[in-house]
């Protein structure tokens, strides 16, 4: 650990935490000794702390979660805020769409999420269906995530202004999403990026100032040009958040799966991988398929003894 590095965390108050042989990516070596900051206390995170962020210049960063060891490690790297998205349908639960996740599954997966963080702003997807039959709906499903879900807020797609309104006039805090909307695959033709020409950004432009003045406390702005990512974002006094919409975002948002390398189907252009565990997966099964096959596993160390009088009187018994 160098002298600066310590020097940094000792002023930040955080206590290193050392781990030696940890393989997250191939162009580590085995034998480094990896340094994580781990915050011995750290403050809620709130829709209040990303406004701030946004007016310092400090870029927000945002993960998806679906479980409880995942939402965990994320807190505990200080994650600001974590979505659990319904692109749960298609990572965890293997559907070719988000469109089957029900207000069940997003529930379900929510209140894991709830558990493991505690310092993260906790953000649930509402899923297709879930807010566009009325607003009465909307309102009620929405307030089932924090509820019964334990979310801090609600994310939905499109310009449902009507929607975001009655939300957060209950008492709701919504981040909006506009561009690559993907509950709207089918009308959208498929995951095409969005905004490519003048009057398709204008629009896109509109939709976040109209979802702004809603009341959306964000905005997710996902497969759009990279200059129109920055000009919306500049155009906007609350947050954006980017997924594939440049670094003129004043944060940035990738679906874990995607960014870990566990999501094997395929990867968006915009991912950029910080590990390959769908590999490491399968070189782990494929050696303990080889070690239950060999015997080699259980070993002596991985199973309980009996003292050997009490062997003897079983064998005797028996």
């Amino acid at each position: 650990m160098s002298d600066s590095y310590a020097k940094s965390v000792q002023a930040s108050n955080l206590q290193p935490k050392t781990i030696t042989g940890l393989y997250l990516d191939r162009r580590v070596p085995m034998s480094t000794t990896i340094v994580f900051p781990q915050t011995t206390t750290r403050k809620k995170v709130t829709t209040l702390t990303l406004r701030q962020k946004k007016e310092r210049g400090e870029p927000i960063s945002v993960l998806t979660a679906y479980d409880y060891p995942t939402a965990l490690a994320m807190d505990q790297a200080g994650m600001d805020a974590i979505l659990v998205g319904d692109s749960l349908g298609m990572v965890v639960l293997g559907y070719d769409t988000t469109l089957p996740v029900t207000m069940d599954d997003m529930l379900h997966h929510c209140r894991a999420v709830a558990r493991g963080a505690k310092s993260a702003l906790l953000i649930g997807d509402m899923p297709f269906m879930s807010y566009q039959v009325s607003v009465e709906e909307a309102v009620r499903n929405a307030g089932r995530f924090l509820q019964t879900g334990g979310m801090d807020a609600v994310k939905l797609e499109g310009g449902r202004v009507e929607a975001v309104r009655a939300i957060v006039a209950a008492g709701i805090p919504v981040m909006g999403h506009v561009g690559l909307t993907p509950q709207s695959i089918h009308q959208l033709g498929g995951f095409r990026p969005q905004g490519k020409s003048a009057p398709a950004a204008k629009r896109l432009l509109e939709d976040a100032l109209l979802l702004e003045e809603a009341g959306c406390f964000s905005i997710v702005l996902e497969s759009v040009p990279a200059r129109l990512g920055g000009l919306i974002s500049k155009k906007l006094s609350i947050p954006t958040i980017g997924i594939g919409a440049g670094a003129g975002c004043d944060g940035q948002v990738l679906v874990t799966h995607d960014m870990l390398g566990l999501f094997e189907r395929f990867t968006p252009k915009f991912v950029k991988k910080y590990a390959d565990l769908h590999t490491e997966m399968q070189r782990a099964f494929s050696q303990y398929i080889a070690d239950v096959q060999a015997k080699s596993f259980p070993a002596a160390e991985h199973s309980v003894e009996m003292k050997d009088d009490e062997w003897e009187e079983l064998l005797r018994d028996t």
